[in-house]
């Protein structure tokens, strides 16, 4: 028996306001997805991002509560251009999602800047500087 990677999920207080922020990065959630206590978006590879409400979560785990204090994850999407960083950024703080630090020219040779989505998720977004070679992980986003 093998176990594969098949899903990244996340939950949410809002769907419909998870899904509008989601599909401005360009997830397809599929029409009608914000009125659903669950929500799934196909990625790259044939994974998925899935979305479930807090009261979907209590469905089957009763007297489920958010963790308090901050995450410790984030999603990381790749830009195609530094620019693009700074437009998806601009884009959603501009919509009223809120910004955790604005792009900056990484020392990884990355332009980088870190949102939060409506349940405080950390986005990440990133784009080789200059002529980099593809994707750098960055050291430590967490500790930024």
């Amino acid at each position: 028996m093998t176990a594969r990677f098949d899903a990244i999920s996340l939950i949410v207080s809002d769907m419909a306001a998870s899904v509008a922020f989601y599909r401005r990065l360009g997830f397809a959630f599929p029409e009608g997805s914000g009125e659903q206590p669950h929500a799934e978006a196909g990625l790259p590879g044939g994974i998925r991002l899935l979305l479930d409400t807090e009261d979907s979560i209590r469905s089957f785990t009763p007297g489920w509560e958010p963790p308090a204090g901050g995450g410790r994850h984030s999603l990381a999407l790749l830009c195609d251009t530094p620019a693009e960083v700074d437009a998806f950024y601009a884009e959603l703080t501009g919509a009223g999602s809120r910004g955790e630090r604005e792009p900056w020219d990484a020392p990884w040779g990355q332009r980088y800047a870190v949102l939060a989505d409506p349940d405080g998720h950390g986005v990440d977004l990133f784009a080789p500087l200059g002529t980099a070679a593809g994707p750098v992980a960055p050291p430590s986003v967490a500790a930024q």
